[in-house]
């Protein structure tokens, strides 16, 4: 058994992982930390394997919280080679270990080239040719990260807590309908530089991808904790 942790800027996900596939999973947020040591007397896994983009303090909470896993833990970093994925970053250690987990996950549900897009705090879509090479990618602000910007940047536009329609008739829905056309209209730029390879996909995960998929008109596939499913990868692949 494999325990698998991504603590992202906004929450904290596990699953544990028998190598053929997910047993359970969940969530805490940061501020509910300590919860994590509740698994620890609810599984013994052989390895906990995690990533983690949320500072040196989450980490540290993450270790204390499951002190007693400790001789267990490898912490995944983005590296050159790892998984069948080849990271053509200019300094491959500076890639977001998130963003490589996910193209390591990515790798292992499509051997075709596809576009890795996390729609979360921020939104980064990265592109993977099908030779598992990561060609480069791209980061913006995710959408509640845009509405917010709106709300404190501006006098007079507040926090949005519209929905989406093709036509806003006020300002909540203008501002949150903006945002979300914004991140698909990015998405879907990025993608026209595989579109034109056989069988190629946009592979979308992350806390807003239920509210970005509908808004697609690539072939896309939504994955649920696509850096999870690259942290098993990982620890598989390195035995």
């Amino acid at each position: 058994m494999i325990l698998c942790i991504d603590s992202g800027n906004t929450r904290i996900k596990w699953g544990l992982h028998d190598g053929r596939g997910w047993c359970e999973s969940g969530a805490v947020a940061h501020a509910h930390l300590p919860e994590l040591a509740a698994l620890t007397q609810r599984f013994s896994p052989e390895k906990v394997v995690f990533s983690n983009v949320a500072g040196d303090a989450a980490a540290q909470g993450i270790y204390q919280a499951l002190a007693i896993w400790q001789p267990l833990f490898i912490e995944a970093r983005a590296s050159q080679h790892a998984a069948g994925v080849s990271n053509q970053y200019e300094k491959p250690q500076q890639l977001g270990v998130d963003r490589w987990c996910a193209l390591i996950g990515a790798r292992g549900l499509t051997q075709k080239a596809c576009l890795v897009v996390m729609a979360g705090t921020a939104t980064t879509i990265d592109t993977l040719d099908g030779e598992g090479r990561f060609c480069g990618g791209l980061i913006l602000p995710g959408i509640h990260l845009m509405q917010r910007a709106l709300s404190r940047d501006t006098a007079a536009l507040p926090l949005a807590s519209g929905q989406y329609v093709p036509y806003p008739k006020n300002t909540d829905d203008a501002i949150v309908s903006g945002c979300l056309e914004a991140q698909a209209g990015a998405v879907e730029r990025a993608f026209q530089c595989i579109a034109h390879l056989p069988n190629a996909l946009c592979l979308l995960s992350g806390g807003a991808a239920p509210s970005l998929a509908p808004l697609l008109h690539i072939p896309h596939q939504r994955i649920d904790n696509l850096v999870l499913e690259g942290l098993a990868r990982m620890s598989q692949a390195s035995g």
